[in-house]
């Protein structure tokens, strides 16, 4: 399992109860997380001095219960700012347990001694995209809704990033990549972070394990002749780590490079246990 395990300003403090209890910065929250089957004591005093809690119905969805919490706040990883604020479905505008990827491919771009074109898609609130522009690649950030690549922006400014060669793009990703083919568009590096579900724009459906593996092939028509890295992250249990090696080394066989797919997870301050948070499946260029 790969570890983020190098934040500062992030905790996983502890976990019980289909619950996590996280620090951001200096703010507490309690999330759910259906990972969390166990049920042990909850001793940290974290959980009753929270200042946030996630709800979760059992209609579907949920909502936030506040206790002093700011509208909006920052937090750091190494150079990188991100702003964060509590919004629909718990979420908080990030997803630390990526931090090994950013750093894995921020690697990678340092050391490949030329100019590095990245499409990040599903792109969200920007954090692959920031660490692949902070390393020194020019970037292509691709996601469906406005407001996450607004929030994206914003992201890049408050990290001091706003001057580096970002594409900003409202778009439906598999539209946009079928239109970069017929453009003749090439990228040496391609991140995709799907969703398990969701509605293209005239009402196409896509689940995950019936589209990803099209959408894998499809992207592979966009590398370079000389691509360095294909990063797919996942949060569906049924794509194991063996399955995105599986897909993975069945596109890039044409390129010299090695597969490796992995779950990723966070270390929990409590038990000194790993909570898993999905599966990251990783080639990289054989010439780095």
């Amino acid at each position: 399992m790969r570890l983020s395990d190098k934040w500062q300003d992030y905790c996983l403090i502890d976990t019980s109860d289909g619950e996590r209890l996280e620090r951001w910065g200096d703010v507490i929250l309690a999330r759910p997380d259906p990972q969390v089957i166990w049920n042990t004591k909850k001793e940290n005093p974290g959980w009753k001095k929270k200042n946030g809690h996630y709800h979760r119905s059992s209609k579907g969805g949920g909502e936030w219960e506040f206790f002093h919490l700011p509208e909006q706040w920052e937090i750091n990883y190494k150079d990188l700012t991100f702003r964060l604020k509590p919004f629909s479905f718990k979420h908080t505008g990030l997803f630390p347990e990526q931090a090994t990827n950013w750093d894995w491919f921020g690697d990678l771009i340092r050391r490949a001694n030329r100019p590095i074109k990245v499409l990040n898609l599903f792109a969200y609130t920007g954090g692959a995209t920031l660490a692949a522009a902070a390393a020194g690649a020019s970037v292509t950030h691709v996601d469906a809704s406005k407001g996450m690549v607004n929030w994206a922006k914003e992201n890049a400014a408050v990290s001091g990033l706003s001057d580096k060669p970002i594409r900003w793009l409202v778009d439906d990703c598999t539209k946009f990549v079928e239109r970069e083919i017929r453009r003749g568009n090439h990228y040496d590096a391609i991140i995709m972070d799907p969703p398990s579900y969701g509605r293209g724009p005239k009402g196409e459906i896509w689940k995950i394990e019936e589209s990803i593996h099209p959408f894998i092939r499809l992207c592979t028509q966009l590398l370079s002749d000389d691509p360095l890295f294909f990063l797919v992250n996942s949060y569906t249990t049924g794509l194991a780590p063996a399955v995105l090696t599986y897909m993975i080394s069945l596109e890039l066989k044409q390129y010299k490079g090695h597969v490796e797919a992995q779950e990723i997870g966070l270390p929990v301050k409590s038990t000194g246990l790993v909570l898993p948070c999905g599966a990251s499946g990783r080639w990289q260029s054989d010439n780095v």
